[in-house]
């Protein structure tokens, strides 16, 4: 996915790292096209890429539009505050940190053995500031002090599905507690026809946003195959017109869509709260291989 005409090959003695940890069979796949890069996965479902030597390189697609809204949820290089629910290989808290230096960062994830893998084989740069905690992510939420957050990215699965508990509307007034005024929420959405959870997920950050724009391959939105969405919030307008340019141009062209045409999308679906949640579908076997 989007690799560089220019990639540095990587000596052929370098082996897959594979470990069973909390969540699963963790693999640690050599990128043979770029040097220090590596894709984690876990149960044979790609989590992350990352590559050492250029953290600012996002390989997988959701993860550069996640990165299309890490660019402006402020000023280029500016300093953030930014909260990640689910760390994986921590990619977009590297991001971040390349991008715009001096941000401060917490990464919540609950997979503890993943992390010590994670962190061992693929150290962060000890100069960034990253605090990973090791807890459930509404649990870590809970933690982070009011109107703390610039930006909150929720990307957790668990046997390639979001937990139930966090895709509620008791979950997104958390997330709106510890987001700061004109403070940016992001969520990895996976679902696939008849888009029923994607539906209902757009419904009920609704019913605690007031501004909202979903980025997605067309294909999926249109219900013709299982893939990534991302939904992005606000209570401030949302720089539109700059993501929708940015989906439109990248390696892997996205659709924003937002407005009334969003809101006809959900098709009628209603919020979500706890006594209601259910995870996300499981992907169907054939995305994967």
């Amino acid at each position: 996915m989007g690799r560089s005409r220019n990639a540095r090959r990587r000596p052929a003695a370098a082996e897959a790292v594979v470990e069973r940890v909390d969540g699963g069979l963790a693999e640690l796949i050599p990128d043979r096209e770029r040097a220090r890069a590596w894709t984690l996965l876990i149960d044979g479902a790609p989590q992350s890429h990352v590559d050492l030597d250029d953290p600012a390189y996002l390989s997988f697609e959701y993860q550069r539009r996640l990165g299309h809204v890490i660019d402006l949820v402020a000023p280029p290089g500016k300093p953030v505050h930014a909260v990640h629910l689910g760390g994986g290989a921590f990619t977009l808290a590297r991001y971040v940190a390349a991008t715009r230096p001096r941000s401060t960062q917490q990464v919540v994830e609950r997979d503890a053995t993943l992390v010590q893998l994670v962190r061992r084989e693929l150290p962060l740069d000890p100069n960034a500031r990253i605090r990973v905690r090791s807890a459930d992510a509404r649990d870590g939420l809970a933690k982070v002090p009011d109107a703390w957050a610039d930006l909150v990215i929720a990307d957790v699965f668990s046997g390639a599905r979001t937990p139930a508990h966090l895709t509620s509307t008791e979950f997104l007034d958390d997330v709106r507690r510890s987001l700061r005024p004109g403070g940016v929420y992001a969520a990895n959405l996976a679902d696939g026809p008849p888009l029923a959870h994607l539906r209902g997920q757009i419904a009920t950050v609704a019913d605690r946003f007031a501004e909202l724009a979903l980025v997605a391959d067309p294909a999926v939105l249109r219900g013709k195959r299982f893939g990534n969405a991302v939904l992005v919030a606000s209570d401030h307008p949302l720089p539109l017109a700059e993501l929708t340019r940015r989906a439109a141009s990248d390696p892997h062209p996205a659709r924003v869509e937002h407005g009334k045409a969003l809101t006809d999308f959900t098709g009628g679906a209603v919020p979500v709260t706890d006594l209601a949640a259910v995870a996300s579908p499981a992907p169907p076997a054939s995305v994967f291989r």
